[in-house]
């Protein structure tokens, strides 16, 4: 769960996830080869990489920020029941739960608490709707680029080629 949900699907959010997984492979496979980036005929450049790289990282900002927020708050540690690294491990698990998924706790964390339902609830809003501003950028950012005619010799990875390799 912590590694972002890697298997893509969920209602909505699994398409997106995926395409801007398949435009860090195609980027990276460009740098690779030394050859521009594209993705069906656009450019990728540093705009869309600079998206890309914010997507990622709100997720685990989300949990990392969360989790220390309620390890320094009383309110956070009084809910958990066992003192130590597994209290952490728990503290740890429902902030990842609440912001890659549907939310959560281990048994040992009493989460049913104004803090802990207030510190979930805006982590699993902030984890559904934060990620959206930079695919839409992306998007537009695509969208207004137009498509460049195949040269020879181009690095042109298409949903064929994917799906033949």
């Amino acid at each position: 769960m912590q590694l972002g949900e890697v298997v893509f699907g969920g209602v909505g959010s699994g398409l997106y996830g995926m395409l801007i997984n398949v435009l860090l492979a195609v980027f990276i496979a460009g740098l690779m080869i030394g050859r521009t980036p594209e993705y069906l005929g656009k450019k990728i450049g540093v705009p869309e990489m600079k998206m890309a790289a914010i997507y990622i990282l709100i997720t685990p900002a989300l949990v990392l920020l969360g989790t220390a927020l309620a390890m320094m708050s009383d309110a956070g540690r009084a809910a958990i029941f066992n003192p130590g690294p597994h209290g952490f491990s728990e503290v740890l698990y429902a902030l990842s739960s609440a912001a890659n998924n549907n939310g959560s706790a281990f048994a040992g964390l009493s989460a049913n608490t104004p803090f802990w339902n207030l510190l979930l609830a805006v982590a699993m809003l902030l984890g559904r709707f934060l990620p959206f501003i930079p695919v839409m950028m992306i998007a537009s950012s695509l969208a207004a680029k137009k498509r460049s005619p195949p040269a020879p010799g181009r690095f042109l990875p298409t949903v064929h080629c994917l799906l033949a390799c």
